[in-house]
């Protein structure tokens, strides 16, 4: 029986030693080609991916003897899932590692963005001294909205439970989640009520450009607006029109719709600028899973599921 795993992303050593433990031999090609693959993919009884290669329905046909394919991590968008539940392969990804990482930085966002910190840094370093201009607005007493109750989501709001804040969630696919300081809501009552929206949801059909002009004119409130889930789910353009309008007071984003920043299109490049020159917005690059503690956990937390 084949029992080779291809590698193409760069990886721990420790997690090489543990799947040569398992018994599995390892075949390490971190920068490796859609094209290469597509030559050798059907050599392997297992694959790692982690955001370079798109796993899509003609590769994972080729691949006649695979039976795993490893995501470090949370997002599935880059895998054709169908195409591997027909071809009998095991997805296995690991989104509880990296879900304390992701709500710590979400939280980080948020107290930055009230409180004008990124901001405020700027104009220091000019030698602008700007205290009134820029009075922040405490957490207490707001109502946050969460949309998606997942790992992330949940963990986001063990972070808020210190702050006096109301705490309204929405998950489409879950529910008896609601206790003393978790109000499980509907999509609307999140739209009339909430001063903060906080996006924990994966990348899907369902979810693609889910945020665009007539989502965010739903809200009733100008609202205070967090993405640390997936770029496409937000459609930048309405977003910069609802920052200009007074609908949103504020974003950060660690996502993007493309993230491939040096092949970005006129628009793309001309609604990211837009971004960047508002001082209602932080952004940061696709960093909130990433911390020293989260990459060990993700690559370990995937060797244990394999184990199993």
């Amino acid at each position: 029986m084949n029992n080779t795993f291809l590698i193409t992303e760069k990886v721990p050593e420790f997690f090489i030693q543990k799947l040569n433990s398992l018994g599995y031999k390892v075949d390490y090609k971190p920068d490796i080609t859609s094209d290469d693959l597509g030559k050798i993919i059907e050599n392997y009884c297992g694959i790692l991916i982690r955001s370079r290669i798109v796993l899509n329905d003609i590769l994972i046909n080729k691949a006649r003897e695979l039976r795993y394919i490893l995501r470090p991590g949370s997002g599935l968008d880059i895998i054709d899932i169908e195409s591997a539940k027909k071809n009998n392969i095991q997805i296995i990804n690991s989104p509880e590692g990296n879900r304390d990482a992701v709500a710590e930085h979400a939280l980080g966002l948020l107290l930055s963005l009230m409180n004008h910190i990124p901001k405020a840094f700027n104009e220091l370093t000019t030698l602008k001294w700007t205290r009134k201009e820029n009075i922040g607005n405490e957490l207490g007493g707001k109502t946050i909205g969460i949309i998606g109750y997942g790992n992330t989501g949940s963990a986001f709001v063990q972070r808020l439970l210190s702050f006096n804040v109301k705490l309204l969630v929405y998950d489409k696919y879950k529910s008896g989640f609601g206790n003393k300081v978790v109000d499980e809501v509907n999509q609307d009552e999140i739209f009339n009520r909430a001063d903060i929206v906080s996006f924990h949801i994966p990348l899907t059909d369902e979810t693609n450009y889910l945020i665009n002009d007539e989502y965010l004119k739903k809200f009733a409130n100008p609202v205070y607006l967090i993405n640390t889930s997936r770029g496409k789910i937000l459609n930048t353009k309405a977003l910069v029109k609802a920052i200009n309008s007074g609908r949103i007071l504020g974003a950060a984003l660690d996502v993007f719709e493309n993230e491939n920043f040096n092949n970005l299109s006129n628009e793309e490049t001309n609604d990211l600028q837009a971004l960047i020159s508002s001082n209602k917005v932080i952004l940061t690059p696709h960093i909130a899973g990433l911390t020293h503690e989260s990459e060990r956990k993700i690559f370990s937390i995937l060797l244990d599921k394999l184990d199993q």
